[in-house]
C-alpha cells in the first residue's frame, strides 16, 4: 500500500483528491492536512511515500513545509496549485510533478501511474533529479535552450531546437514541435520576445517560424513567399514582415 498525505486549505480541493484516489486501491490517504505546520508534523510522524501539497497554505507555505523535513524522510512531492509561477522552484526541490488546478482525472491518473512505477523501483540512484535536469537545460552564462510553457494542465519544458513553428489562435498560441503540439495562453508578441535570441522569425501576424525547420522558400504573388517546412507544413511569409528579416531570407 502506498501511503499518501494531502495538504490543502480548501475542503473541495481535498475532497477532489480523495475522490480521484478512490479508484486506485493501492493508494491510501493516511492524513488530510489544512496548514503547513500540521503537514510538516504529519510527514515526520506518519512517513508517507507521497504528499500532494498545495503551495499557498496557512502557517507556512509548501516550500517551508519541505524545509522542516529531513532529507532521509522526504516523500515524493506532487505540488497541487492554481499558480504556475512556482514551477521552477518546484523543480529545484526535486518535486515529482506539478499539478495545476483545475486538473482532469486523466492528468491525475497519469501522475498516479508514474508514482506507482517510481515507488516500485527502490534504486534511489536511478531517480530523476529535476535540479540536475534544469542545470543541463539552463547552463550558467548561456541563453536558455528551454521554453517553459503551461499547456494541457501542466508545466512543460520544451527544447527550443525542436520547435518548428508557432501559430496564433485567438488568445492562445499553438506551438508545433517535431512530435507534439502545445496550446498555451500567450501572445505572439510575448513568444517573439522569448525567442529573440534564437533563429526564429515572425513571418506573418499569425506565424513565427524556426529558420532551421525551413526546407524551401518560393516567391508567390504580391511579394509574399511560400515557406515549406521539413515536416511538410506550408506557411506564408507575408511581404509586410519580410523587410524586418531580409538578412534571414538571404541566409
Amino acid at each position: 500500500m502506498i501511503r499518501c498525505i494531502t495538504v490543502d486549505d480548501e475542503s473541495l480541493a481535498r475532497r477532489k483528491l480523495r475522490d480521484f484516489l478512490k479508484s486506485h486501491s493501492d493508494f491510501e490517504i493516511v492524513a488530510e492536512c489544512v496548514g503547513g505546520k500540521e503537514a510538516a508534523e504529519a510527514i515526520l510522524r506518519l512517513k508517507p511515500q507521497v504528499v500532494f501539497l498545495d503551495v499557498r497554505i496557512p502557517e507556512m507555505d509548501g516550500f517551508h513545509v519541505l524545509e522542516n523535513v529531513a532529507p532521509q524522510f522526504m516523500p515524493e512531492i506532487v505540488f497541487v496549485t492554481a499558480h504556475d509561477e512556482y514551477a521552477v522552484k518546484a523543480f529545484e526541490v526535486h518535486a515529482f510533478d506539478y499539478l495545476l488546478k483545475p486538473f482532469t482525472r486523466r492528468r491525475f491518473d497519469e501522475i498516479v501511474e508514474r508514482l506507482r512505477q517510481r515507488l516500485g523501483n527502490h534504486n534511489i540512484e536511478t531517480k530523476t533529479r529535476f535540479l540536475d535536469w534544469m542545470r543541463q537545460s539552463l547552463p550558467a552564462g548561456q541563453s536558455p535552450d528551454r521554453l517553459v510553457v503551461k499547456a494541457n494542465g501542466r508545466i512543460v519544458l520544451l527544447d527550443i531546437r525542436h520547435i518548428e513553428w508557432i501559430e496564433a489562435q485567438g488568445d492562445y498560441v499553438l506551438i508545433h514541435t517535431e512530435r507534439d503540439n502545445y496550446l498555451t495562453r500567450e501572445t505572439m508578441q510575448a513568444m517573439e520576445s522569448q525567442l529573440k535570441n534564437h533563429r526564429f522569425v515572425r513571418i506573418h501576424r499569425s506565424a513565427i517560424v524556426n529558420l532551421g525547420a525551413v526546407a524551401q522558400l518560393q516567391p508567390i504573388w504580391s511579394g509574399d513567399y511560400k515557406v515549406t517546412l521539413r515536416s511538410g507544413a506550408s506557411l506564408t511569409w507575408s511581404r509586410t514582415f519580410r523587410p524586418r528579416h531580409q538578412q534571414a531570407i538571404g541566409r
